[in-house]
């Protein structure tokens, strides 16, 4: 019996080239998503279960290429659109518990991506994430701009380690491609999708392609979602919109011309908080009760002269209770979200005979408005920025032994930004940023094909990149309230060569083997201070080896690969001490090359279907990453000791009183979001109900080890252990244009930490948390062909 519906990506055991097995991820939530992390080029959603003839692969263009993952020697996971759709997925931020090596960590306007624990917290307009996140070929340069991108998705690809050679602009650790849904010349067709759940979600997305004459077609697309918020003061909501149009020309056989343009509004209060108890706050509520930093329970105890701060600072001894309580901002419930993001894009595809010829432009223009107390104290920032990417490439064979990709890259930006951190009266930066961006590279890779079942591969990028810095910056305090801005400025050049090399080896009609070695950098670049502003860029060296492997006329799949990731000159971004005049420091978003980590560790992957109604999934992942040298300059604006578990001490620089400056040494600690341990279990049954009915159950369980989230390393900033589980049960028809699912989200209620960072002043840490336990029903629709 095969169950209608649930396969489009098949098993084809009569070939031995099937798509790969893994389970439908049928779980999902308000912004939670609780899935089985895919077996690498496989969709859990799409397992043709039982089917002996099955017509799809699961296709990939990691490699700027149309090829069958199972056949690509490539560390990549992929998921389907449908399988998005399904989960309701509508954020970047969902994707975490999606991918098993991908942690999305939202911060005030950001979305920070990192893969197996090397990314970049990007905390300001200054900076940029060590994932390369790609919308149809387009390179999204702003931290904040992913947010309301992920609808009408036909795939998305997560790329694991450096993509230096095809990508390369900040592909240090990898790239998320995003691939929207095209037109296709002569179809007709719609499909829905909506959801009711708690905390008043409401969710639709919708898509419809139109031919246009036989030779044009158009699709148009959007989404709109909303649910209240998470926390007790009404942060941690969503309210998103966005709409996607893409236009198909197909003016002869063999060509293609795409446009393309797309809108996004986030609006809502935006990101939130929570104070989790330590030696500092001993008083504070469990973080499970999900009381926001802004509710008075919180802000009462913020500003308690208790603090260690107060009772040792001799120059704050006179100070009165009320005098006390203006030292620190709190958070407030005003905060606020009015960003618009847009762009528009043309790609070119033409069949030249001896090659493929494919170019791509685009603009964006992304512009964050907010009033954010997502770390802890009032953060009012604007940016508005510019964005323009040209890429053309020819792909092709100079031989039947010698495939061929060579092209030229070119991106530039340009950014204003305001930023205003009010921590109080001791610490109340400003910075007024303009940035410039300019990149040209030039790429090629090679295959050859030595023989039918072994291929070398080897590729090289040489980027030239140039930024400059104008702007100004000030830091009003209690102690020098008059202070001007003042004026930064910086120039630099980064001029760096990026290569693969690797081999793959058919050992079997149904085993590939193999190995890479593969580089990456992300350039250097600015933060604000009028002294010293520039960091130098870091770079990774990936060594890879791996199998993937069917056994048992198809219904075993075994993925296995092993890896070790030399990062140097690592790029770190914190709260951090800013000279706004010489001798006066501020704190603010502050990035240095403070340190260089080893990465090793495994990935096993395994599906298995014991029965054509059953299917059972697992992906296991160990990870032991280390930083061999992690040093870093901190401040203390009140002039106490700093709150840290690594060793402290004087910095040869020191602040005006009563700011004091420390030199912070945390080598041999273990990497941030870096747990040990991660395993994604799943399974799911089809259970035929008669006329046509069928019901599938599901199930999945996500396992992670604990982690530190912060420099600090304190017990209080580590994500423990934590288990959480996902159930769904799905009603379909068999060959019908409808299904209905309902579905519970974190099952176990947990409260495990998303983001966050030491709250300057007081030491104290207010941390974002996944969502809670969430419930609804949603109702998907197909229409047409």
């Amino acid at each position: 019996m095969i169950l209608p519906g649930m396969a489009s990506y098949r098993l084809n055991t009569v070939n031995s080239k099937f798509a790969a097995l893994a389970l439908v991820v049928a779980m999902s939530g308000t912004g939670q998503v609780h899935a089985q992390s895919q077996v690498p080029g496989t969709v859990a959603e799409h397992a043709c279960l039982g089917q002996a003839q099955c017509d799809h692969e699961i296709l990939v263009t990691a490699r700027r290429q149309v090829e069958a993952v199972q056949d690509a020697g490539i560390p990549a996971t992929v998921l389907s659109g449908d399988l998005l759709a399904g989960l309701g997925v509508t954020d970047p931020r969902d994707l975490t518990l999606l991918v098993p090596s991908l942690t999305v960590q939202p911060v005030d306007i950001s979305t920070s991506f990192s893969i197996r624990s090397v990314g970049a917290l990007a905390i300001n307009a200054f900076q940029e994430n060590a994932v390369t996140y790609n919308v149809d070929g387009i390179h999204f340069g702003r931290p904040s701009a992913p947010a309301g991108t992920l609808f009408d998705i036909e795939r998305v690809e997560v790329l694991r380690g450096p993509q230096g050679t095809l990508y390369g602009r900040n592909a240090t650790a990898g790239a998320v491609n995003v691939i929207t849904r095209a037109p296709t010349l002569g179809e007709t067709s719609a499909n829905l999708m909506a959801e009711l759940g708690t905390y008043s979600t409401r969710k639709l997305q919708a898509g419809a392609t139109l031919p246009l004459g036989n030779r044009a077609a158009i699709r148009l697309a959007g989404q709109w979602s909303r649910h209240d918020g998470y926390l007790s003061d009404g942060y941690d909501d969503e309210d998103i919109a966005a709409a996607r149009a893409n236009l198909l020309f197909a003016p002869r056989d063999g060509m293609e011309l795409t446009f393309s343009a797309d809108y996004a509004r986030i609006g809502g209060r935006g990101r939130g908080a929570v104070l989790f108890p330590s030696d500092r706050t001993p008083h504070a509520p469990s973080p499970d009760q999900l009381i926001g930093a802004s509710d008075p329970r919180i802000t009462n105890i913020l500003q308690d002269r208790s603090f260690s701060l107060f009772r040792i600072n001799p120059a704050l001894a006179g100070f009165s209770d009320e005098q006390i309580r203006n030292l620190v901002s709190v958070p407030l419930d005003d905060g606020f979200q009015r960003s618009e993001f847009w762009g528009v894009s043309a790609r070119l595809r033409d069949n030249l005979g001896f090659a493929e010829l494919s170019a791509i432009v685009g603009y964006r223009k992304s512009s964050p408005d907010l009033l954010t107390y997502n770390p802890g104290f009032p953060s009012r920032i604007v940016e508005d920025s510019d964005q323009f990417t040209a890429e053309i490439q020819l792909a092709g064979d100079a031989n039947d032994q010698l495939g061929y990709i060579a092209g030229v890259y070119v991106y530039g930006e340009d950014t204003s930004s305001f930023n205003n951190y009010d921590q109080g009266a001791l610490a109340n930066p400003e910075y007024r940023p303009e940035l410039e961006t300019r990149s040209i590279a030039g790429f090629s890779t090679l295959t050859w094909r030595l023989s039918p079942t072994l291929q070398l591969l080897a590729g090289a990028r040489l980027t030239r990149e140039t930024k400059s810095l104008n702007g100004l910056i000030g830091n009003r305090t209690a102690f020098n309230p008059d202070a001007p801005l003042v004026p930064i400025t910086g120039e630099r050049q980064d001029n760096r060569l990026t290569w693969n090399a690797g081999a793959e080896w058919n050992l079997a009609p149904s085993t590939l083997l193999y190995g890479s070695v593969s580089t990456g950098f992300k350039s250097g670049g600015f933060f604000p201070s009028s002294g010293v502003n520039q960091y130098a860029p870091e770079t990774l060296t990936a060594f890879t080896l791996g199998s993937k492997s069917e056994f048992l006329d198809g219904s075993l799949l075994l993925n296995i690969e092993a890896f070790h990731w030399r990062y140097r000159d690592q790029q770190i971004s914190y709260i951090g001490p800013v000279e706004v005049t010489p001798g006066n420091f501020g704190q603010a978003g502050v990035t240095v090359n403070a340190g260089d980590a080893r990465i090793s560790g495994a990935e096993v992957e395994l599906a298995w279907s014991p029965s054509s109604q059953t299917l059972l999934s697992a992906d296991i992942q160990y990870l032991d990453a280390e930083y061999r040298s992690l040093v870093y300059d901190a401040i203390s604006a009140g002039g106490g000791p700093l709150l840290t578990t690594c060793d402290v001490a004087d910095a040869p620089r020191q602040a005006s009183p009563p700011a004091r400056l420390f030199t912070v040494d945390c080598s041999g600690k273990p990497g941030l979001n870096a747990p040990r341990w991660t395993a994604n279990l799943a399974f799911r049954h089809g259970i035929d109900l008669g006329n046509d009915l069928d019901l599938v159950l599901s199930a999945t369980s996500r396992l992670e080890s604990g982690s530190f989230i912060n420099l600090d390393y304190l017990d209080d900033q580590r994500r423990e252990a934590y288990t959480v589980t996902g159930a769904s049960l799905e009603l379909r028809r068999r060959g019908g244009p409808w299904s209905i699912r309902a579905f519970v989200d974190n099952i176990e209620d947990s409260t495990v930490i998303s983001a966050g960072l030491t709250r300057p002043i007081i030491n104290v840490s207010l941390l974002s948390v996944r969502p809670p336990r969430t419930a609804g029903i949603r109702l998907n629709l197909r229409f047409g062909n």
